[in-house]
This record gives structure tokens, C-alpha cells and sequence, in this order.
């Protein structure tokens, strides 16, 4: 019981995940009594595809779809969390990394949930961009697609101190390593998103037409979201009470342009808006069902157009990660030699501190990111740049398009 309500109160780690299979930690040298999978059996340590323990705390993380970005955020974004992206301000670059994050999870054999009021979700995957694989990354995912997991044979036997051993779930691995690199000039492979499990959400379709916002303390179309998501977690089993009937996996929510007036939210309009409360009540339950569910969400939201700054603070307290875009596009920088090989800057407003006192933070400060023909990489700009120094400065791990 004391177990179960640490997982319940905070984000979901590898011990969690273990956990909910219902086993204890063992010795590995421990005879084995009664058969493998049974209560009081040996240890099965629940290995989901797409994911891996922090080294720090043990967290659960899934990529970002950006191994330069899960770098600065600590390895990762944890199972459970909400990360928050302030949208550039004629949003062209934030939209690359919502794509990104739910093309990895695409690669991963992860759930999507995909929710917009401008876009059709089913367009929004289309638009996915194609990854990058070497030769056996190419054969491991036609071999996911093309052939089911083997089954365990019941009869077979082995040493009982290699029986007793963490076991690893058989699941649709796709590479070794944590986070894949993509083309933006190429879009995801057609037979890539037939196989995949995705869900929309339209607020078009969802709102009945002529409604507008109702005097409750949440507008239609963020009741209506939120039962969506609920629906989706609790009868997919990806909450943490319930064990899933199928072989564990993660959820991934996507939600595009959050508070705009699409949403029915008056934020960007006014400075003193009657219905400001929504938007963070919203963010409340929604961090509720993260915590309590194998899921991870990304937000992008126009921060820059939110007309009472206090909202913006809130918004980024409710949020666990917060990223924060800033485009050159008609600023002086544009125009400015020191910046001449830029995009725009990245600003790394806030990281979790999760299962400690402390968070991960990157010694790499002033960080600019530049969009090449097939890649988008984020650097350290530099005041005075040269050929040397930014060649120094150049983070090891390239961002996908």
C-alpha cells in the first residue's frame, strides 16, 4: 500500500512501472519456488519501448524527438509531466517540435493523442517528418511491422539463477539508442502511421456550431478536451490503477495552440479577462491525469500573445518543463552580424525538479537554434563568433526537422 500511493502521488518511475506488476524486489540468487510470473515469483522489471530510467532518480523518460533538447532538460522528458513550448512569434519553429515529439512517438510504437482547434489531428501526422535510420534501424522496424512478438515457450528451462533475473518485455524496440534524428524534407512513410495507434481531437467537431463560451468555470471546449483525454486513458488502460490489458505503453498528448482564441479563450484579447481562470484550471486537472496515468503531454501555447503577464507566470508554474521560443524574424537581431547564423534563441525557462530538491540544469547558456535544409540544430551563441569557437560550442547531438 505504501508503494502504491508513491506512485499515485508523484510522476510515474522505473520502480513504479515495476511495481504495478505486483512483484517485490528479490535477490537474483534466490531459489525460485514457484513458477515464473506468479505471486511471490522473481522480479520482472517492465522494459516500455521508447523509454529509459533517469540516471539521477530513476524517473521514466521518453524523448522529446530532439536528443540536443533531451540533453538540456535533464535526459529527457519524465513519464507524467507536462512540457510547455512559448510559441515563437509568427509561429514557424514551434510547430517542429510538436511534429517531432509525435513522430518519435510514432518510431516508439507509442499511443498518440493529438489535439488542435486549427488543424485536423489526421493532417498534423501527415505533415510528420521521416526518420533517419541506419541499416538496422531500417530492418528492426520492418521486422515490427511485418511479424508479431515471439512467445515465450512455457517448457523451457534454464539455470534458476538466470530464471531468477529481471526479464524484459518483448516490445516494438526500433533502435538501441534513446531519441531518433529526422528529415524534415521528407515526411514519415505512409505504411509508418497505418500501423500506428493515434487519436484526434477536433474542437470543430466537437463543438456544436453557435455555441459560445459557457459561464462556468471551464469554456466547452476544455470540458470537452478534458472527458476526451479521460476517456482515452481509462479505457485504454494507460492510468496507473488499473493494470492495461495489453502490453504496457506510453501516451503521448499533444495539444496545438493552447489559449488562442480558437480554444474560446479570450487571453490574448484582453488584459482583464473575466474567464482568465480557465485556462489554469484546465492545466490543473490536466496535470492530474498525467500524474496518475503512463502518459506525457507537450503543450504549445502564444505566450507572447497573452495581454496580462501574471496569466503567463501561472501558466508556466502549472507547467513542469517550460521552453520557450524567440525568432529573429522581423527583430534587429535578424539584421544583426552577431547573429547572422541564426534562427533564433531558446529559452530553457524551467525544469522539473522531480523525486528531489535539486533539478538537472545545463551548463550551456545563451542557446540558438538554426534550421538547415533537413535538420534544426540548437547551438551556444557566442558573442564574438568564429569559425573555431562555435565549432567548440556545438552540442554533439544534432535536433530533428
Amino acid at each position: 500500500m505504501a508503494a502504491a500511493a508513491t506512485c499515485g502521488a508523484g510522476t510515474l518511475s522505473s520502480e513504479c512501472v515495476a511495481s504495478e506488476a505486483g512483484q517485490s524486489r528479490t535477490s537474483s540468487f534466490q531459489r525460485r519456488g514457484k513458477a515464473s510470473g506468479a505471486p511471490g515469483g522473481g522480479p520482472r522489471l517492465l522494459s516500455i519501448a521508447g523509454t529509459r530510467p533517469s540516471v539521477r532518480n530513476g524517473q521514466l523518460l521518453v524523448s522529446t524527438g530532439l536528443p540536443a533538447l533531451d540533453q538540456l532538460l535533464g535526459g529527457g522528458l519524465a513519464v507524467g509531466t507536462l512540457l510547455l513550448i512559448e510559441e515563437d512569434k509568427y509561429n514557424i519553429y514551434s510547430p517542429l517540435l510538436f511534429k517531432y515529439f509525435l513522430a518519435e512517438g510514432i518510431v516508439n510504437g507509442h499511443t498518440l493523442l493529438v489535439a488542435s482547434a486549427k488543424e485536423n489531428p489526421a493532417n498534423i501526422l501527415q505533415e510528420l517528418p521521416a526518420p533517419l535510420l541506419d541499416d538496422n534501424g531500417k530492418k528492426e522496424l520492418e521486422d515490427v511491422h511485418s511479424a508479431k512478438p515471439p512467445e515465450a515457450d512455457a517448457n523451457m528451462k534454464i539455470a534458476w539463477r538466470y530464471q531468477l533475473q529481471p526479464r524484459m518485455e518483448v516490445g516494438p524496440v526500433l533502435s538501441s539508442r534513446f531519441g531518433h534524428y529526422y528529415d524534415v524534407s521528407r515526411r514519415i512513410p505512409q505504411e509508418l502511421l497505418e500501423s500506428s495507434n493515434w487519436h484526434g481531437f477536433f474542437l470543430p467537431e466537437h463543438t456544436p456550431p453557435g455555441l459560445k463560451g459557457e459561464p462556468c468555470f471551464l469554456s466547452c471546449g476544455y470540458m470537452k478536451l478534458l472527458q476526451f483525454f479521460q476517456n482515452i486513458i481509462y479505457t485504454e488502460g494507460f492510468d496507473g490503477a488499473n493494470p492495461q490489458k495489453k502490453q504496457k505503453n506510453i501516451l503521448r498528448i499533444g495539444i496545438q495552440n493552447l489559449g488562442s482564441p480558437l480554444w474560446g479563450d479570450d487571453i490574448c484579447c484582453k488584459e482583464n479577462s473575466d474567464n482568465h481562470h480557465r485556462l489554469t484550471k484546465f492545466l490543473y486537472i490536466l496535470r492530474g491525469l498525467l500524474r496518475s496515468s503512463l502518459s506525457a503531454c507537450i503543450i504549445t501555447m502564444p505566450a507572447q500573445l497573452v495581454q496580462n503577464k501574471a496569466i503567463t507566470t501561472r501558466v508556466r508554474n502549472l507547467s513542469d518543463t517550460v521552453v520557450g521560443l524567440e525568432s529573429f524574424i522581423g527583430s534587429e537581431r535578424e539584421t544583426n552580424p552577431l547573429y547572422k547564423d541564426y534562427h533564433g534563441l531558446i529559452h530553457i525557462r524551467k525544469i522539473p525538479r522531480l523525486n528531489n530538491l535539486t533539478c538537472d540544469e545545463s551548463d550551456v547558456k545563451d542557446l540558438a537554434f538554426k534550421l538547415k535544409r533537413k535538420l534544426f540544430t540548437i547551438e551556444q551563441a557566442s558573442e564574438t563568433p568564429t569559425p573555431t569557437t562555435m565549432n567548440a560550442c556545438t552540442l554533439s547531438a544534432f535536433c530533428n526537422v
